[in-house]
């Protein structure tokens, strides 16, 4: 992700952030920071809605963010694939000034290779104060910077100014491409028809599952050596010896205990069989390919045998233009 600043003093950052008049604030785009959202945890959206705040809290233009090309997923989706960008540019306009790319001037001094550029490592849940007490003068001095990774670099814990950004992004800048927003009105509209018999009324369920989310959590299901060498492939090949590192000590029975493990398709259904959905319930489920589903999914289907997906309410040749995982997540 990409950010450029004005040269205006932080001393009027407040002012900043509470509406000013539009092209009142910046008066010299001189300062620049990139930031690379970072989508190893599939955490786009917080990344994006971080980087809006911090750059409307150090008076910094934000490019439109360029995302990681995760491993695992091998997604080449840009910013345009997912989101509206004209819409998010336009919202922002009166907080947060939102450019294409970092102009050619600034990228003169470093031969125009961003590898040149200067790469602020920020420690996660870094607070807004670290931003304004370490990151803003290297950016005074670089004129342009990266943070990267940028996954989780600002603590939830923010002040108000902050926290009004991140959710301005979130809710009224961020809007699906158009693409993205007609297929899902389709898949909506389809899904009430399956619902007549509770009046178009249906559930949505967003079951993380998947492979890498299994991996990541470290937690151990059926067990047995086919799951661990599964696994460990999986962790391996999406974040590279970060949970072999030299000390480290993985204990799944705590992570369980501590209820840190995704759901799985059985938990899930006996969750809302508990809270009093019946086997009548039509049901929309969100998800990517769940990590063996030819196991897992076989009790939910047979409590909810009224159960769609995406893939059961469009043709392969509907989804064909959304096959690139953000998007499908998106779709989900």
């Amino acid at each position: 992700m990409l950010l450029y600043m004005g040269s205006i003093p932080l001393d009027v950052v407040p002012r900043i952030i509470a509406r000013p008049a539009p092209g009142s604030v910046y008066r010299s785009p001189q300062l620049y920071a990139r930031l690379r959202a970072d989508m190893d945890t599939d955490n786009s959206t917080d990344a994006i809605c971080n980087a809006v705040a911090i750059a409307g809290f150090l008076n910094a233009t934000l490019v439109i963010p360029n995302f990681h090309f995760h491993s695992i997923w091998r997604d080449p989706s840009t910013f345009s694939d997912i989101y509206d960008e004209a819409h998010f540019v336009k919202r922002l306009q009166n907080d947060v000034r939102v450019v294409e790319k970092v102009p050619d001037f600034i990228m003169e001094r470093f031969g125009h290779n961003l590898s040149n550029v200067f790469n602020f490592k920020i420690k996660a849940w870094s607070p807004i104060q670290y931003y304004k007490d370490a990151v803003l003068p290297k950016l005074i001095e670089e004129r342009l910077i990266r943070i990267s990774p940028f996954a989780n670099r600002l603590s939830f814990d923010a002040p108000p100014v902050v926290q009004r950004l991140r959710c301005l992004a979130n809710f009224e800048a961020l809007k699906f491409s158009n693409p993205i927003a007609t297929l899902s009105e389709t898949l909506v509209s389809r899904m009430k028809e399956k619902s007549t018999a509770s009046n178009g009324k249906y559930i949505a369920v967003h079951l993380r599952f998947e492979e890498d989310m299994v991996a990541f959590s470290c937690c151990v299901y059926d067990g047995g050596d086919e799951e661990k060498k599964e696994m460990n492939a999986a962790r391996e090949i999406g974040w590279r010896g970060k949970f072999t590192k030299r000390g480290r000590v993985i204990r799944p029975g705590v992570i369980r205990m501590n209820g840190k493990c995704p759901l799985t398709p059985l938990e899930v259904g006996l969750m809302l069989r508990g809270m009093g959905f019946s086997n009548n319930t039509a049901i929309f489920l969100a998800s990517g390919k769940i990590y063996r589903a030819e196991k897992n999914m076989v009790p939910l289907l047979e409590m909810f045998p009224l159960l769609q997906t995406k893939e059961t309410l469009a043709s392969a040749e509907e989804l064909a233009p959304f096959k690139m995982e953000i998007i499908e997540t998106a779709l989900a």
